[in-house]
């Protein structure tokens, strides 16, 4: 019974964390919004995503204790978010109007930062963390690169969510001295750490929650 139930424990924490993480994308993640916040929303994507990766792919990863699973839950994030972005085109947004998350290669350098330390808990916590902080910004920079004619896209089609006072007005470039990916990197290595520290300690009370 224990077994069963740590199981469905440990399945059931990777889609709620898989399927937030999409929400996550969707709503505070989607930073075509594009008008005078283009830039500080991508620093809002940058330590949002790059948190939310850390902590699923650290607990999954130590549950397992197998480098690799970091690697395979940031696909799972993918593929949701693939699947929630083809269901915003059916219903008539641009292509690009959900921009999905570059999480895989971040993912990986966890993996292999637990390898390369011998499957080291608290490195994987400190170098990982660091390391998925930092490299989510500049994988995601590429997203940002890619969007077709981002104003038009914000202007032609507004988010059903955005309140009155953030509709667009006029495009404002420039914020944050003109490096949304630097202050993204900065801000994310340090924050990333803690929140990978509280993946671990989540896998740490699922144990103890079932013992």
């Amino acid at each position: 019974v224990m077994v069963w139930l740590r199981r469905t424990t440990h399945y059931l924490f990777i889609v709620v964390v898989a399927v937030n993480s999409t929400l996550l994308t969707i709503n505070a993640g989607d930073y075509i919004f594009y008008t005078d916040w283009a830039w500080t929303s991508f620093v809002v994507f940058s330590i949002s995503q790059s948190t939310m990766l850390a902590v699923g792919a650290i607990y999954y990863m130590l549950f397992t204790g197998v480098p690799g699973t970091a690697t395979y839950y940031a696909t799972i994030m993918t593929i949701y978010t693939w699947v929630a972005k083809g269901a915003w085109f059916a219903l008539g947004y641009p292509y690009d109007f959900v921009t999905t998350p570059v999480w895989i290669p971040s993912a990986m350098l966890l993996d292999l930062t637990y390898w390369a330390t011998r499957r080291n808990k608290h490195a994987a916590i400190i170098i990982g963390g660091t390391w998925v902080g930092l490299s989510l910004p500049m994988f995601n920079m590429i997203n940002l690169l890619l969007v077709r004619d981002p104003l038009e896209v914000a202007f032609k089609y507004p988010r059903p969510t955005l309140p009155p006072y953030m509709t667009p007005i006029e495009p404002q470039v420039g914020k944050f001295y003109n490096s949304p990916v630097a202050l993204g990197s900065g801000a994310s290595a340090v924050l990333t750490v803690p929140i990978a520290a509280l993946g671990a300690k989540l896998n740490t009370w699922t144990y103890r929650w079932m013992a």
